[in-house]
C-alpha cells in the first residue's frame, strides 16, 4: 500500500511538473492557459507533504488523488495543444476549446473538492494554499475572457473569401501581427500545427481543417510580399554587438544559420523536397525513401509507428524555404528531377491501387447502384491529397466521370463534379478534364443540377479557368448565362462559387460581354446593396472588370451605380474603395454627367484621402479620377465665368436699345 501510495504521488508530482514544463502559450489563451498551470503549481508542496507523511491516507482521499491524477493528464493535454497547436485554429475554434478548457478545470475542481484536507497531515499553511487555489478554481468557473472579436472577425471573413480581389491588406496585416505570424520560422510551425492535424485525421482532413491551410497560405503569402527581408532585419538585430570594419566584414562574409525547422531531422541538411509522413513530420523525400526502403516502418523522430507509407509533398514548407533562401542571398535548392516521377509510381500501394481500379470498374458498369457508391467514394479519396489525385486520373477514371455527367440520378451526377472539382486542383489534371469533353456536361449540370451540384459545378469552372486558354473554351461553351443565374438566386456558397467564376472567366476581353449580356450588371448592384453586405468585395472586383468594357460601362452607367460607388469610396475596406474608384475612372471617362453626379455627392475629399492613404492601385486610380475631376470643375468654373460675362454685358446693350429716338411723326405734329 505504502508503493502505491508513493507511486501515485510521485505520479502527480510529475504530471504537474510536465504542466509547468510548458513555458509558453498562445497568445489567444495565454491569460487563461497560465493562470491554471500557476494554480496548478501551488498544489506540489501539498504532494510532498503527503509523500513524506507515515500515515494511511484515507480511501475517498486516494480515489480523489487518482481522478486528480487522470485529470491533470487531460489538462496537460489542453495546455500542450494552447502552447503547440494552430493558432488559426485557435481562433477559428474558440469555442470548442473554450468549451474543453472549463471541462478541464471543472475535473480538477471536483477532483479536489473530494480530498479529505482535515484527514492529512499536511500543514495549515499547505492547506490554506490549497484552499486559495479551490477558491481561485471556483470563481473561475463562471468567468469567460472576452476574445479578440477583431481577430475572430478578421479570420472569418478570410476564411469565408476565395479571391485575391476579395481580400483587404489591412485585414491580413492585423491577422499576421495579432496571430504573430511575422516570420518565417513562425509560419513554419504554424504549417506543421495544421499538418499534424491533418494526420490525426488519419490523412483525410476535415473541410475545416483545408480552409485553416488556405489561410494560412493568404496570410504567408502577404507576409512575404509586405516583410521579403524580415527575418534577416530580426537576425541581425539579434547579432552580437561589434564595432568597425571587421564586423561589417564578418556580417558579410558570415553565412546565415539555417533554421531547425528547414533542416531534414535525418541528414540535418537543408532540405530540398520537404514531404509528410503519416506522424505529421516532415522529411527530405530522398532521406525518408532511403529509411523507408531499409525496412523500417516507424518514423525516425517519433519513433512512432507510420500507418501508411504515402509521402505528401510539404508545398508550405517548401515556399518558405525558398523565401528564406531569397531574403538571405543563397540560391534556392533545386528539387531533384526524378522527384515527380517517383512520386507517382510510389504514392499509392499496389492495394490501393487495385481499390481504385475495382472503383473504375464500378464507375463502367450498367447498375446505378454502383455507379452512384463508386463516384462517391471517388469524390472522397481525390479530395484526400495530391497522391490520389495523381493516381486516380492515371488510371482513367476522368473519361468515366465526364460521361456521369449526363446521369439521370441525380446523386451520382453530385459525386461526378464534384469529384472533377477534387480532381482538377492538380494542375496536370485540368488540360485532362478538359481534353475529354467536360466541359459542356459540367454547363449542364450547372443549370439542371441540385443546388449542392451547382454549386460544386461553378466551383471547377473556377478551377479550369485557372489556365488562361480555358477562359476562352468555357466562355464560349455557354457557362456565363447559368453562372449569373446561380450568383442571382444560388445560395451565400453558390453566389460565391459563381461570383468567383465570373470574375476569372471576366479577366478574358471576350467573356465581358457576354457576362453583360447575360444581365450580371443589374444582379451585381443588387449585392452591392443588398442588406448585409455578404458579397460587396465580390461584387465590385467583377464590376471593376467589366467597367472596361464598352457594354459594362453603359451597362453600370444605367443601373444609376454612382451614389453606390461614392459611397463605397467613402466608408469601404480599402480593396473595395480601390475597386470603387476603377468603376467610377471608367464611367468618368468623357462622360461629363457621371462626374457632374460624382462631385455633387461629395467625392473630392474621400479621393483625396484614398491618395494618402489607401492601397497602391487605389491612389493610382484616385489620382486619376481627381485629375478628371479637377479638369472637369474648372471648366465649369470657366464656363460660369463665362456666362456671368455674357450676363454682365447683355443688360447694357438693351439699355442702349431702349433710349428713347426721335420720330417722325413727332416732327410731323409740331410742324
Amino acid at each position: 500500500m505504502e508503493e502505491d501510495k508513493g507511486a501515485l504521488v510521485q505520479g502527480l508530482i510529475d504530471a504537474v511538473n510536465d504542466i509547468a514544463s510548458i513555458t509558453d502559450y498562445r497568445c489567444t489563451v495565454k491569460k487563461q492557459y497560465c493562470n491554471l498551470t500557476r494554480r496548478l503549481k501551488l498544489l506540489i508542496p501539498m504532494f510532498e507533504e503527503i509523500r513524506e507523511t507515515k500515515e494511511p491516507i484515507p480511501e475517498d482521499t486516494v480515489k480523489a488523488l487518482v481522478s486528480l491524477k487522470d485529470s491533470l493528464v487531460s489538462a496537460k493535454e489542453v495546455l500542450t495543444f494552447g502552447s503547440e497547436g494552430s493558432k488559426i485554429y485557435l481562433v477559428l475554434e474558440r469555442d470548442k476549446i473554450a468549451h474543453k478548457f472549463h471541462e478541464v478545470a471543472a475535473q480538477l475542481e471536483q477532483a479536489l473538492s473530494g480530498i479529505s484536507y482535515q484527514n492529512l497531515d499536511i500543514s495549515d499553511e499547505v492547506k490554506e494554499q490549497v484552499e486559495l487555489v479551490l477558491a481561485q478554481f471556483r470563481r473561475a468557473r463562471g468567468r469567460a475572457e472576452i476574445p479578440d472579436e477583431e481577430l475572430y472577425e478578421d479570420l472569418v471573413s478570410l476564411y469565408n473569401k476565395s479571391t485575391d480581389a476579395a481580400t483587404d491588406p489591412a485585414v491580413l496585416k492585423r491577422l499576421a501581427e495579432k496571430l504573430q505570424l511575422l516570420g518565417i520560422s513562425e509560419l513554419a510551425q504554424e504549417s506543421l500545427a495544421l499538418h499534424e492535424m491533418v494526420s490525426a485525421t488519419g490523412g483525410d482532413p476535415e473541410e475545416s481543417i483545408e480552409k485553416m491551410s488556405y489561410l494560412l497560405k493568404k496570410i504567408k503569402d502577404y507576409v512575404q510580399t509586405e516583410y521579403p527581408d524580415l527575418d534577416t532585419v530580426a537576425r541581425e538585430m539579434t547579432d552580437p554587438p561589434s564595432t568597425g570594419r571587421q564586423a561589417t566584414s564578418n556580417r558579410k562574409h558570415k553565412a546565415p544559420a539555417i533554421p531547425d525547422d528547414f533542416r531534414c531531422p535525418i541528414s540535418l541538411e537543408l532540405m530540398k523536397d520537404p514531404v509528410i509522413v503519416s506522424t505529421g513530420q516532415t522529411y527530405e523525400r530522398s532521406c525518408i525513401e532511403k529509411w523507408l526502403e531499409a525496412g523500417h516502418g516507424t518514423c525516425p523522430k517519433t519513433k512512432q509507428t507510420l500507418t501508411s507509407k504515402t509521402l505528401t509533398p510539404n508545398y508550405v514548407l517548401r515556399s518558405l524555404i525558398a523565401q528564406w533562401c531569397e531574403a538571405n542571398g543563397i540560391e534556392p535548392p533545386k528539387r531533384p528531377s526524378s522527384s515527380r516521377p517517383s512520386k507517382i509510381t510510389s504514392a499509392c500501394s499496389p492495394a490501393e491501387r487495385t481499390m481504385i481500379e475495382t472503383l473504375l470498374r464500378k464507375l463502367s458498369s450498367d447498375n446505378p447502384e454502383d455507379q452512384r457508391s463508386a463516384a462517391g467514394e471517388i469524390r472522397l479519396l481525390a479530395k484526400r491529397n495530391t497522391d490520389n489525385r495523381v493516381a486516380i486520373a492515371e488510371a482513367g477514371a476522368i473519361p468515366l466521370l465526364v460521361g456521369l455527367l449526363s446521369t439521370p440520378d441525380s446523386r451520382t451526377q453530385e459525386h461526378a463534379v464534384t469529384a472533377l472539382l477534387n480532381l482538377s486542383i492538380c494542375e496536370d489534371n485540368k488540360g485532362s478534364i478538359i481534353s475529354s469533353g467536360a466541359v459542356p456536361g459540367i454547363v449542364q449540370v450547372l443549370k439542371k443540377g441540385s443546388m449542392e451540384a451547382r454549386e460544386n459545378a461553378a466551383a471547377t469552372l473556377f478551377s479550369l479557368s485557372v489556365v488562361d486558354e480555358n477562359k476562352v473554351t468555357i466562355g464560349a461553351s455557354g457557362a456565363i448565362p447559368p453562372l449569373v443565374t446561380l450568383l442571382s438566386e444560388g445560395t451565400q456558397r453558390g453566389k460565391k462559387d459563381a461570383a468567383t467564376a465570373l470574375f476569372n472567366l471576366c479577366i478574358y476581353q471576350g467573356n465581358k460581354g457576354k457576362a453583360v449580356r447575360a444581365g450580371v450588371i443589374p444582379t451585381l448592384m443588387h449585392l452591392l446593396t443588398e442588406p448585409g453586405g455578404g458579397m460587396v468585395d465580390e461584387a465590385l472586383a467583377t464590376l471593376a472588370i467589366l467597367a472596361s468594357h464598352p457594354e459594362g460601362k453603359i451597362a453600370i452607367g444605367a443601373a444609376e451605380a454612382v451614389p453606390v460607388l461614392v459611397d463605397v469610396i467613402g466608408n469601404g475596406s480599402p480593396r473595395n474603395k480601390e475597386n470603387a474608384t476603377a468603376v467610377l475612372v471608367h464611367l468618368c471617362s468623357r462622360d461629363q454627367q457621371h462626374m457632374a453626379e460624382a462631385q455633387n455627392l461629395g467625392v473630392m475629399g474621400p479621393l483625396v484621402d484614398m491618395t494618402q492613404n489607401g492601397t497602391d492601385r487605389g491612389k493610382r486610380k484616385a489620382a486619376q479620377l481627381l485629375e478628371r475631376m479637377s479638369r472637369f470643375i474648372e471648366q465649369q468654373k470657366l464656363a460660369q465665368a463665362q456666362a456671368e460675362s455674357q450676363a454682365q454685358s447683355q443688360p447694357q446693350s438693351e439699355s442702349q436699345t431702349l433710349q428713347p429716338q426721335p420720330s417722325s411723326t413727332a416732327n410731323a405734329d409740331n410742324s
